[in-house]
């Protein structure tokens, strides 16, 4: 049994995306995730403001494939909302600094939060994609609170030195590197160095 097979016995991975802006992260992180060969099933919650900056940007949330299931953010019954379901990791993007404060202190007042304050108490990878800017001290102390907890707070910041061509190629530099924090063999693109 590999280190992945280890990581992900169920092959399960949550996706919540909240109300910042950046909607087309988290698109591209459940299409990259629901065609990952080590990934058998993605579950997705949207905040309520996740659902209304989805249509503000992207327009009408897409039916995913048979591999994505979506929960009601305001459904803890869920069973990602127990630390008993098994999922092994979980990444928030994009992620609000409400939602980032929120799970920082243990308000579990939506799915959303529930499901990262799981991955925190049973050990799991939690990968928030922060998105804001400039940063208050309240949001640098959350972010501080939030990786004491054991969480992975990675800012929302492409990479340049690959030469991206494109805004999707950018998006995909941080998505990639998300799905590579998750604990998932991505083929990200990595800095080789350089010279002159």
């Amino acid at each position: 049994m590999n280190d992945v097979e280890r990581m992900f016995p169920h092959r399960r991975v949550v996706v919540g995306i909240t109300g910042a802006s950046g909607a087309v992260y988290g698109l591209r992180l459940v299409e990259l995730l629901q065609a990952h060969q080590q990934v058998a099933e993605v579950v997705v919650v949207l905040s309520d403001n996740g659902r209304q900056v989805w249509a503000h940007e992207l327009g009408p949330l897409p039916s995913f494939g048979p591999r994505v299931r979506v929960e009601d953010a305001h459904n803890l019954f869920a069973d990602v909302a127990s630390g008993s379901a098994l999922f092994g990791a979980m990444a928030i993007a994009p992620c609000s600094m409400g939602t980032l404060g929120r799970i920082a202190h243990g308000v579990g007042d939506n799915l959303i939060c529930r499901a990262a304050e799981v991955a925190l108490k049973e050990r799991r990878r939690l990968v928030v994609l922060a998105r804001e800017a400039p940063l208050s001290l309240i949001h640098i102390e959350s972010m501080r609170q939030l990786t004491l907890a054991g969480g992975v707070v990675c800012p929302a910041c492409p990479t340049f030195y690959g030469h991206p061509r494109s805004a999707d190629e950018l998006v995909l530099t941080v998505v990639e590197r998300v799905i590579d924090l998750m604990g998932l063999p991505i083929g990200a693109q990595r800095w080789e160095g350089g010279g002159s």
